[in-house]
């Protein structure tokens, strides 16, 4: 790695601000064609949020949790299994090595001598200079990239701010199994983390203001999951206000309205999962004449250029999804972009989701309303879980596959899978879609029985009647 020389001021082919999974992609990718890339990263830890805070500790606990939940209804399997529970000191430290692995390889290429990694707290002083808070250098550059992903969100709820309280971070950390639990608010984060304090003993509330949970997610869908979340134990209150966040003793005490009628729900522990927000604070993006969203996120154009054209941004801090991949191609169409490369914008189109709930929500390409208010004529299939093979071996039968296809050019446009490993399922999907594949294209190829994946052979195969 290069050492500080000493100098007031430094000069870089390209800047990349954060290293997490964008930030990391986009020097890379630069890297391959630029001398001198440097990386600003001032947390604590190297790694960057999936890694560290994330998709990899939280699907590490979430998978442990499934097995605990299969071991608890091993009755169901013809199993006898007396008792199961679950060991959070060792589930802690699996988690801990499990994370540790992709850790410390990200710290690795991030110290490495490809690149000058600084690690400090950067300021724009105008579009083509930064400030280092600890240093007190500036750096310039002919190329810029924020990376610096997103925080927790606290909305303004009377009393939140002021109450000592948990967000993912701390549920991630945990060490013993909670009594009880309020969560605070129902998109992907709160349904998972929901689910896993419930699987591992906690008694969970959730309470939602949107009419359902999981809002971006199609009604079939939500009712699915939301049918086993109260089938597991859970308490669930949709179309809520909050008004008030207490602590009383030692327990959290949250009021809220419904219907026109208060009331009032108490647990040990609160956790607050009302979303993220874009991670800009302190970079004074004025300065730079880098423009926001209303929600903070920055604007950029398909190929990640800010309003500013030499400065860019990827991952959470400007993508309209929080997805990892998603954020690994912004980067490196950033980087590609601004070192002259000829690079193709993301389709959003071809836009790949998973939920790790229980059953999983797992969705490809074009959502059936969005296809629908632009015009399409569509043909659309299902098939449920509970009358295939496989699923109702595995007592898998919550849930469905559905297909959709546009008549006028025969080809398929999206796909959703709610069950079982429906993550894993949605991906025959997401390729056929991608590679403009029509349903009887995909009824040529052999369909293992049995198996999961088979599920998909029955609905192709009335989009190919429909037609």
């Amino acid at each position: 790695m290069w050492l500080e020389c000493g100098v007031k001021n430094e000069h870089y082919d390209f800047v990349v601000i954060g290293g997490g999974s964008a930030g990391y992609a986009a020097a890379r990718t630069a890297r391959e064609t630029l001398e001198r890339v440097a990386i600003i990263d001032d947390a604590e830890e190297l790694g960057g949020l999936c890694i560290l805070r994330g998709c990899m500790p939280s699907k590490t606990l979430i998978y442990s949790a499934e097995v605990l939940h299969l071991a608890k209804h091993a009755g169901k399997f013809g199993l006898h299994i007396p008792e199961a529970s679950a060991d959070m000191p060792s589930l802690h430290q699996r988690k801990l090595a499990t994370i540790e692995d992709f850790a410390s390889y990200r710290r690795g290429q991030l110290e490495s001598d490809r690149f000058h990694l600084i690690r400090d707290r950067a300021t724009f002083v105008d579009e083509r200079t930064l400030s280092l808070a600890t240093s007190g250098k500036h750096i310039t550059a002919d190329h810029f990239m924020i990376a610096t992903g997103s925080t927790v969100n606290t909305p303004d709820v009377p009393g939140l701010r002021e109450i000592p309280h948990w967000t993912s971070d701390d549920v991630l950390e945990l060490d013993f199994v909670p009594e009880s639990v309020i969560v605070l608010g129902g998109g992907i984060v709160a349904c998972e983390l929901a689910q896993f304090l419930a699987r591992i003993g906690s008694r969970v509330i959730m309470i939602q203001r949107s009419q359902c949970i999981l809002k971006e997610a199609s009604p079939e869908a939500v009712g699915v999951v939301t049918q086993v979340f109260l089938e597991e134990g859970m308490e669930v209150h949709t179309g809520t206000q909050l008004t008030a966040v207490e602590k009383k003793g030692n327990e959290f005490v949250v009021t809220f309205s419904k219907d026109g009628a208060t009331q009032e729900v108490s647990a040990m522990h609160l956790l607050n999962a009302l979303g993220r927000r874009p991670n800009v604070a302190g970079l004074n993006l004025t300065n730079a004449g880098v423009e926001t969203h209303p929600s903070g996120r920055i604007r950029v154009n398909e190929m990640q250029q800010s309003s500013t054209p030499h400065i860019y941004a990827g991952g959470d801090v400007a993508s309209p999804h929080e997805i990892v991949h998603l954020a690994v191609m912004q980067g490196e169409i950033a980087a590609k972009h601004a070192t002259g490369r000829a690079v193709d914008a993301l389709n959003y189109d071809h836009l790949t989701g998973v939920i790790f709930t229980d059953p999983q929500i797992a969705t490809a390409s074009i959502p059936v309303a969005e296809a629908l208010e632009r015009g399409m004529d569509l043909v659309i299939a299902t098939y449920p879980f509970d009358d295939h093979g496989k699923s109702i071996l595995m007592e898998a039968k919550h849930g469905y596959v559905k297909a959709w296809a546009d008549r006028a050019s025969g080809k398929l446009i999206g796909a959703e899978c709610v069950g079982k490993d429906g993550g894993e399922l949605i991906h025959s999907m997401a390729v056929a879609i991608t590679l403009g594949a029509k349903p009887q294209d995909l009824l040529k190829m052999h369909w293992y029985h049995p198996t999961l994946s088979e599920i998909w052979s029955y609905p192709l195969e009335e989009l190919v009647e429909g037609m």
